[in-house]
């Protein structure tokens, strides 16, 4: 029996202008207390503005702050000599989130900035992703994952964020995301989303603003080294991404690096060990991406509301859904290595109206993602089914060191590929054979996935004990969702890189690598991000830590943006 249909709404109130209207609601407004994501309290007298009016903000405590009660500077004449004849060159590695937004924030605030990107402008990087679909072929270096705006750009575009909602650091990024085109609705909405149509002229218009600025944006250009000395980072030794044997390197002197490359990013990894820069295991999560007809998810979350949806038309959203499991190690199959912790279960990247995507960055490799536009109109509702992973997971495949994880990674999405067969076909099993662990089919139901599926026991991918936590979440998703295990829904594999395998270690107050000085480590790549919102928010706390290393400004960053933390230190 189906469940009644239950609607969050998300309400801002002024309390104080409430009160000046209607002065009896007292009674009732005393009685509230702040609980996160039930009331939360905006701190008083703030009204957070965008990023460029926080860092206007910035300049004008910068000068307060110069000039005394008398006029005359406070700091040594040395100090300002420094600032007026030299602006420290930032090099920034990434066009993702974190990378624009430190971009940004430096940009704004005087520094000569370069923003270097491997892969393509979203124009170009666009028609790449069409060959891929059309064409089945694979540029290395402009794809799902490589490109301007980082792999969220061919995503779903969910702005949700676990780093508080009400933060100045929030708000700061989502009133700047309006200022360059996102709808006024991502302000309010309780679950915002841009889409990749939108997201596409977002970005269009962010570049031209950070050109007009005076950064130099290099497409195309990979970075192939660092320019170390006695343990400081001078500069980043370039290529162009074409150049596949890099042949014609070029130095690009800096007084600072920002690496904000995403967590596919495998070949950066490998070169910051050949410098001795510490970099650490981190767990994360691996699983297959579940598929079912929109209309299907629409009817168990909204029984008769259903008609309603009309394909992101309606009077009511398209339906999504969320899902979690926790999987005592007791649980699992016998067989298992008893070793083996416990483990969670969840969805991940839920893309309603949505579809399957390639996320490979190389063509022996099968990884897939999900994508939506912004009316969410297709005809099917995807989401990852993850299971976490520990070092304990890479030791019993034999993988060791810094890089296991991408090695684990690794080792599945070469299975995947040979399983499809090549030509980047997506193995796939119903939920019902998957359960029963046999394939007792040679046709599938429809899949949005473009490039073709081949049905395939998916058992043959992971561990027995990874498997075996997929099929106990499946049944108790199940008895949550009634009818989510069906002939419809179908099993795509592999779904490997939800978030990246490393973080690189890096100074709590100041950002910089605690390994080389004058690298800083941002974003999902470094393992400090898990989505568009906080890779934004990191690169932007980063980018304040740079400029204020290199006294571009001398206020409180915390203060200016009200934060009760600072949400770079939130881990994922």
């Amino acid at each position: 029996m189906s469940q009644e249909p239950k609607f969050v709404h998300i309400v801002d109130m002024d309390v104080q202008k409430l009160l000046s209207l209607e002065p009896r609601s007292w009674d009732f407004i005393s009685q509230l207390q702040p609980k996160v994501g039930l009331v939360e309290r905006v701190h008083e007298g703030r009204d957070f503005g965008d990023l460029m009016s926080i860092i206007q903000d910035c300049k004008e405590n910068s000068e307060g702050a110069v000039k005394g009660e008398n006029g005359h500077s406070i700091f040594s004449k040395k100090l300002n000599k420094k600032q007026d004849t030299k602006k420290p060159k930032i090099a920034i590695v990434g066009t993702g989130p974190s990378g624009l937004f430190a971009a940004l924030v430096l940009a704004e605030l005087g520094a000569d900035v370069t923003l270097i990107e491997r892969g393509q402008p979203v124009e170009k990087r666009g028609r790449d992703i069409g060959s891929l679909i059309v064409r089945r072929i694979l540029e290395s270096e402009s794809n799902f994952c490589f490109g301007e705006g980082g792999a969220g750009t061919w995503s779903d575009g969910k702005l949700v964020t676990r780093i508080g909602r009400n933060s100045g650091s929030v708000i700061a990024v989502m009133k700047t995301l309006v200022q360059f085109g996102a709808n006024k609705k991502i302000l309010i909405d309780g679950k915002p989303h841009l889409g990749t149509d939108r997201l596409v002229p977002l970005l269009r218009n962010f570049r031209r603003h950070l050109q007009d600025l005076g950064v130099t944006i290099k497409f195309g250009t990979r970075v192939d080294d660092l320019h170390i000395e006695d343990g400081h980072v001078l500069g980043v030794m370039v290529s162009e991404s074409a150049d596949e044997l890099r042949l014609r390197s070029q130095k690009l002197e800096c007084d600072a690096v920002i690496l904000a490359v995403g967590h596919s990013a495998r070949d950066v990894y490998q070169m910051l060990l050949t410098h001795n820069v510490e970099l650490l295991q981190r767990d994360f999560a691996v699983g297959l991406r579940i598929e079912h007809p929109q209309e299907l998810i629409n009817r168990i979350q909204y029984a008769e509301l259903a008609s309603e949806v009309c394909r992101g038309r309606g009077k009511v959203p398209v339906a999504d859904y969320k899902l979690a499991n926790y999987i005592d190690k007791n649980d699992f199959n016998e067989s298992s290595d008893s070793n083996v912790e416990n483990r969670s279960c969840y969805s991940f990247c839920m893309c309603p109206g949505g579809q399957v995507v390639l996320t490979s960055t190389n063509p022996s490799e099968i990884c897939i993602n999900g994508m939506s536009f912004s009316r969410r109109a297709s005809r099917w509702a995807n989401a990852a089914l993850v299971v976490s992973v520990t070092k304990n997971d890479f030791e019993a495949l034999n993988y060791y060191g810094p890089l296991a994880g991408v090695e684990f990674q690794r080792e599945f999405e070469r299975r995947a590929a040979i399983m499809g067969g090549g030509k980047f076909v997506v193995p796939v099993q119903t939920v019902p054979d998957f359960l029963e662990n046999k394939l007792s089919v040679t046709s599938v139901p429809p899949s949005s996935y473009r490039l073709g599926v081949k049905a395939s026991n998916l058992h043959q991918l992971f561990p027995t004990n990874i498997s075996e936590a997929l099929k106990h979440s499946l049944v108790m998703f199940e008895q949550e969702l009634p009818g989510f295990i069906c002939n419809e829904a179908l099993l795509h594999g592999v779904e490997t890189r939800a978030s990246s395998p490393i973080q690189i270690p890096r100074d709590i107050d100041s950002y910089e690598s605690t390994s080389v000085k004058g690298l800083y480590p941002v974003g999902e790549g470094a393992g400090y991000a898990g989505g568009i919102v906080s890779a934004a928010v990191d690169g932007m706390n980063a980018g304040f830590a740079v400029a204020k290393k290199f006294n571009l400004f001398h206020g409180d960053v915390k203060s200016v943006l009200g934060k009760a933390h600072n949400a770079g230190l939130v881990k994922y």
